[in-house]
């Protein structure tokens, strides 16, 4: 199936011009949508009016727009409450008209959601087509013949995030991408094609394909296919052929075996993609071509590691939720992209998807650059974590989730296990443990080529009956960081040595030992970082921790990630660099008074905070006062200067968990730590006063975008004095405008107590910066951005989209 790129859908499709005739094409259909948020009765019917309605282009959530009437998209009121961040859902409505063009008439077409939250009623002409509980899984409905010819088409989705349903920030509408299917009578079964690769070598690798062919036609037919095997270099690696009869209407079983010589295989470091093209031929036609991206790879698991390719790999890895951050949770391909970068950038090299299936976009870019991900399906089954959350829909729906879990995912090289649940309720009880073991088999009916787990908290022997009905278990919080606890990995491992298990959560605050008992442990395959990014929702779970109440109001954010919600690390990722990596070195201080107000109820348990620490040299208030500072070292030794005055030296290793600190009469200037292995230097870094605020700056993580309505720059604006330095406690109000061929598509500065809107063209800075997300135009041409301040001249930068 040939995917037709945005721009194009638009002449195909908003504009209802004429669909191009091919074998097969998977279109977007993203654009032209109108939207209204609230009740509208009536609206499934095609003669609604729904003029005053909003016109938008999706990926769309509106829970982090504005609330109606309101500057701010929270609202202390909210039903949500801390879980969801004070955010609001309740229902919208989307309508989407077209016309089909006369070559279509009689085609077999599908429309595909890849992700509605939650609750979608799809109508189409006013017909109820289908309906869709749960959030995060994408479906799809055959829409042959209920469509008509020569006239409009009308699509309508009604959108009921209704409740309390989620215990973190899950957005509002259609939030992914929207595709329409269009395929001949004869063509290849969506996500029936699966390529494995159960022999993999340096000198070669056997291939498997497996799928199926529809036949809706009238006829019997003799169907050939053609199976051919493209490398990373774009030549062919191998083809095979075969032909299939197949009676009207009915359909037809596929499968291809072969070897490609000398692969080249799919690695972190080296991430090759291969294509597997299937063509389907009826008296030498082409009624059908798709291409799957698969990675040439092996994977297994025992109790002395975890191996990709044979080669031993522990796992650095980080729990994600879905939003990003101010995008709120829609899922543009680019702003996926970039949070898999941000975190490779980092150290990590797996995700664990918690707790739901990641968008499609998202697995895309954990292919392209070699991210390993496990795959998670539910944080719940039949009992409730909220009110009105999947529990509702569980026995009726799982295992439709289930198959749309794995059939859409199980060709992505980055998924190397599968998740059924996160922290289920009951897991001690034969009931929950029966649930397991349906899960487990029913994925292994699926995929046997992956091994299936679940996170497990609480932990303790009255789950091994649970763990029994999984392959690997997820432990979360096995690693306190407190040094006199029982370590759990190892008396489990003595009563099972059997189990494999690995750290599905873990908190920052017990970063040194968590990865420590995983890195010295074999029957321990890593560890995985409550979280790896910062998320809205679970409000303060970072700083006042648990419980949660109202009165935490106005926070939002978890403030718990080593990557803030703007793509900036926060001071815990540093020192995750020197648990990683070598000749790493950071400097913070500990501000003389706490960030942020105390929580006096917080429990002893509740430990996802990080140390309070800001890269800020500025305290002029407190002149001659002592000052804690803060060094992360992966160096042998550390010496900490004051404008330029020695204030002793340190040694950095497992003794202090790679942390030395000071207390030093703070003076204005330049504090320095600068990094020694042996007597040789290996790093310095500093922080400088800085003076007045003279000017903006601004900087781009791109210069040139495309002009497909879809792509995004990010783009950082900073304060700074004379000399280039930040002005770390600068909270200036910056105004935007944006000209030529882009538009806003978001901001933010990872406050994590402000109510600021996302949206707008307004938003005042934090600790010295502020985040703008612009949106691309569907014409090519320049955008221009000016920031503007009072007081401070104003600041350009220019951006191309092409």
């Amino acid at each position: 199936m040939k995917r037709i790129p945005a721009i194009a859908c638009i002449f195909l499709l908003l504009y209802n011009n004429a669909f191009t005739q091919m074998a097969g094409e998977k279109i977007l259909f993203d654009f032209g949508w109108k939207f209204h948020r609230g009740g509208a009765q009536g609206a499934e019917t095609p003669a609604y009016d729904d003029s005053k309605w909003r016109k938008l282009d999706l990926p769309h959530d509106w829970s982090i727009e504005n609330i109606p009437g309101t500057n701010s998209p929270f609202d202390s009121n909210a039903i949500s409450q801390v879980s969801g961040g004070f955010t609001t859902g309740g229902t919208g409505w989307y309508r989407k008209t077209f016309t089909l063009p006369d070559y279509a008439n009689g085609k077999r077409i599908a429309i595909q959601f890849d992700g509605i939250y939650m609750n979608a009623d799809v109508y189409l002409n006013g017909e109820l087509i289908g309906t869709h509980p749960y959030g995060y899984t994408s479906f799809y409905y055959d829409i042959s013949g209920k469509l008509k010819a020569n006239t409009t088409n009308t699509i309508a989705v009604q959108v009921k995030n209704e409740g309390q349903n989620s215990r973190w920030y899950t957005g509002s509408g259609i939030y992914r991408h929207v595709w329409l299917l269009v395929n001949n009578d004869v063509h290849i079964a969506n996500w029936s094609t699966f390529i494995t690769t159960p022999e993999v070598s340096k000198a070669s690798a056997s291939i498997k394909l497996q799928s199926r062919i529809n036949n809706f036609s009238k006829s019997d037919i003799n169907a050939k296919a053609v199976f051919k095997i493209i490398g990373p270099d774009e030549k062919e690696a191998a083809r095979l052929e075969s032909v299939y009869p197949i009676v009207a209407d009915s359909s037809s079983a596929v499968f291809f075996e072969t070897t490609v010589n000398n692969p080249k295989l799919w690695t972190i470091q080296s991430p090759h993609l291969y294509k597997g093209v299937l063509e389907v031929f009826v008296n030498n036609e082409l009624t059908h071509e798709e291409k799957t991206s698969f990675g040439i790879r092996s994977l297994s698991f025992d109790t002395s590691g975890f191996r990709l390719n044979g080669e031993t790999i522990e796992l650095k890895g980080g729990c994600v939720h879905h939003d990003n951050g101010p995008l709120g949770a829609a899922a543009y391909d680019r702003a996926e992209i970039r949070r898999v970068q941000l975190l490779k950038q980092s150290g990590f090299n797996a995700i664990r998807s918690s707790h739901n299936p990641p968008s499609p976009a998202f697995l895309d870019a954990c292919d392209s650059l070699g991210m390993l991900v496990i795959d998670e399906a539910f944080d719940m089954w039949r009992n409730p974590n909220n009110p009105h959350d999947y529990h509702l829909f569980f026995d009726k729906w799982w295992k439709e989730d289930i198959n749309s879990l794995v059939l859409r995912d199980r060709n992505h090289p980055s998924v190397i296990l599968w998740s059924i649940g996160n922290e289920i309720k009951g897991m001690n009880t034969p009931e929950v443990t029966e649930v397991a073991k349906m899960l487990t088999a029913h994925v292994k009916t699926l995929d046997t080529t992956r091994p299936v787990t679940a996170a497990i908290n609480g932990l303790s022997p009255d789950k091994d009956n649970f763990i029994s009905a999984l392959d690997i278990a997820g432990y979360n919080y096995a690693a306190q960081g407190d040094h006199n606890q029982a370590d759990i990995y190892a008396a489990d491992h003595k009563r099972l040595p059997n189990r494999i298990m690995f750290g599905s959560e873990s908190y920052a605050m017990a970063a040194f030992q968590s990865w420590k008992q995983a890195a010295e442990k074999p029957w321990v395959l890593g560890d995985f970082v409550w979280t790896a990014f910062d998320y809205i929702g679970e409000a303060s779970i970072g700083w006042r921790g648990y419980y949660q109440k109202s009165d935490f109001y106005p926070w939002n954010l978890a403030f718990c990630g080593d990557i803030d919600i703007c793509g900036w690390k926060r001071p815990q990722s540093y020192y995750r660099d020197v648990l990683w990596k070598k000749d790493e070195l950071s400097l913070f201080v500990t501000p003389p008074v706490p960030s942020f107000p105390a929580n006096p109820a917080k429990e002893y348990w509740s430990r996802w905070e990080w140390h309070d620490a800001v890269a800020d040299w500025n305290w002029e208030e407190y002149e001659g006062k002592p000052i804690e500072i803060q060094v992360y070292s992966s160096c042998d030794r550390v010496e900490l200067f004051l404008n330029g005055k020695s204030l002793g030296s340190k040694n950095t290793n497992e003794h202090n968990e790679y942390l030395a600190k000071w207390t030093v009469p703070y003076e204005k200037g330049e504090l320095s730590a600068v990094g020694y292995n042996g007597k040789k230097k290996i790093k310095t870094v500093s922080l400088k006063s800085a003076g007045d605020a003279d000017r903006l700056r601004l900087s781009a993580d791109r210069q040139t975008i495309k002009a497909d309505g879809q792509d995004l720059v990010y783009i950082t604006i900073e304060l700074k004095d004379k000399n280039g330095v930040t002005v770390p406690k600068a909270e200036n109000k910056i105004m935007f405008t944006v000209e030529g061929a882009g538009m806003i598509a978001g901001m933010g500065n990872a406050d994590p107590m402000s109510v600021e809107s996302f949206q707008g063209n307004e938003r005042k800075l934090w600790r010295g910066k502020c985040l703008l997300i612009i949106r691309s135009r569907n014409e090519p041409g320049d955008i221009k951005i000016t920031a503007h301040s009072k007081g401070l001249p104003d600041a350009s930068i220019p951006i191309g989209a092409e």
